[in-house]
């Protein structure tokens, strides 16, 4: 069998990484496989899965389009139609779109091409930017507009930011472009995520939820001299993790949080900006450690506990992560988090700090960690239920 994945990134961040393990995983079971991405680098170890979609320059271009006229998936029509050609030329079995916005595909040709293929498709939503006039996330604010039309978009300064708000005419668009596709079956990674796809118009289709897998054979618990290294032998250590930090994934409750606590405490955050690394308080730790997997199983490991005051998460990677490293997590009942959460942690209210100060000084100082590593969703039953899917 032949397998087509289409996303932004390939073997890098959250929905990068889970397209390279499913990739190996097919090539395992003896199937092809090929990655089509549009923006930034790929690492050498998945280059024989990766497809280039257009070109860095296409991206740039897409962007100013999309800030200009709001206009996210609508550009890098030359590129896609490249694409498209050979992907008629490689003629895959299935195609399995991941995230497709991210300015480097044309919704509108892709989808065009779509309706007509006769392949099995399979499109997993990583967010809820399919479903919507603009935003990729709304449930920080509430909003409700994607249920029957966009319109006035609060966040179009968010992701993907624009001048103009044309979330009304884009909500119409989508609909009649991801709607009326023969043979498509969408996957989301949580139960929260399926609810609000069943409540939008492309309920229309069959929804399965696979949950996201890690792989435990790099996440697990690791023995290490780190918090000896960073003199952390007689601290509790809380862990923060995001690749992009900002207020949604909870960048101000960190601060309001140290606030809270003694010295006795140390809060370390993976994946500061320098502009970020200069607002932290004193008992704030900023780590650098690229894109190396190995590297953050060892500082979940060190942690006392896993930190998470996301306002909106479709699943949690970090999450899953950090219990396969044998770490309980605190996060907030928000999204997919508490289901990556399970019983594996504390739950507490959205935006609560001293409910969540509260939960991690009962995880640290009474050494309470209900963590069950082998309960967490890994990649192997990923792939065994994407195969299965594909199969069908």
């Amino acid at each position: 069998m032949k397998v087509l994945m289409i996303n932004s990134v390939c073997g890098i961040r959250s929905t990068g990484r889970i397209c390279t393990d499913l990739a190996v995983g097919l090539e395992k079971q003896g199937h092809e496989v090929k990655i089509a991405y549009g923006r930034e680098n790929v690492p050498a170890e998945f280059e024989r899965f990766a497809v280039k979609i257009g070109s860095d320059l296409d991206v740039k271009l897409h962007g100013i389009k999309a800030r200009a006229f709001d206009a996210m998936g609508f550009g890098s029509v030359n590129a896609t139609k490249e694409f498209i050609h050979w992907v008629r030329e490689y003629d895959p079995d299935v195609i399995h779109l991941h995230n497709i916005h991210g300015y480097y595909i044309n919704i509108e040709l892709l989808f065009d091409y779509l309706r007509t293929c006769g392949k099995k498709i399979i499109w997993t939503l990583h967010d809820c930017w399919a479903f919507t006039g603009h935003s990729a996330y709304f449930d920080a604010i509430h909003c409700t507009r994607w249920k029957d039309g966009c319109h006035h978009c609060p966040q179009k300064s968010e992701y993907p930011k624009s001048l103009t708000d044309r979330s009304k005419r884009n909500w119409l668009k989508k609909k009649d472009i991801f709607t009326g596709v023969p043979n498509l079956t969408i996957i989301t990674p949580s139960d929260w995520l399926k609810d609000l796809v069943e409540k939008s118009f492309l309920k229309e289709y069959p929804i399965i939820v696979v949950h996201n897998g890690v792989d435990t054979t790099v996440f697990n618990p690791v023995e290490s001299d780190f918090r000896t290294n960073h003199g952390l032998e007689d601290k509790y250590l809380i862990l923060g993790v995001a690749a992009v930090w900002e207020k949604r994934k909870g960048f101000d409750d960190f601060i309001e949080l140290r606030q809270k606590l003694d010295q006795n405490y140390q809060i370390m955050m993976v994946g500061l900006t320098n502009k970020q690394k200069k607002l932290l308080l004193s008992g704030m730790i900023p780590i650098d450690i690229g894109d190396d997997p190995a590297k953050l199983a060892e500082i979940y490991s060190a942690a006392d506990v896993f930190v998470n005051p996301t306002y909106e998460e479709v699943l949690g990677m970090v999450n899953l992560e950090a219990v396969a490293c044998g770490t309980a997590v605190v996060t907030y009942n928000t999204g997919g988090s508490p289901e990556a959460v399970g019983d594996n942690g504390i739950v507490v209210q959205k935006g609560d700090i001293q409910k969540l100060t509260e939960a991690v000084k009962r995880v640290c100082e009474s050494r309470e960690n209900p963590c069950v590593p082998d309960s967490v969703f890994n990649k192997r039953d990923m792939i065994k239920q994407y195969s299965d899917a594909y199969s069908k």
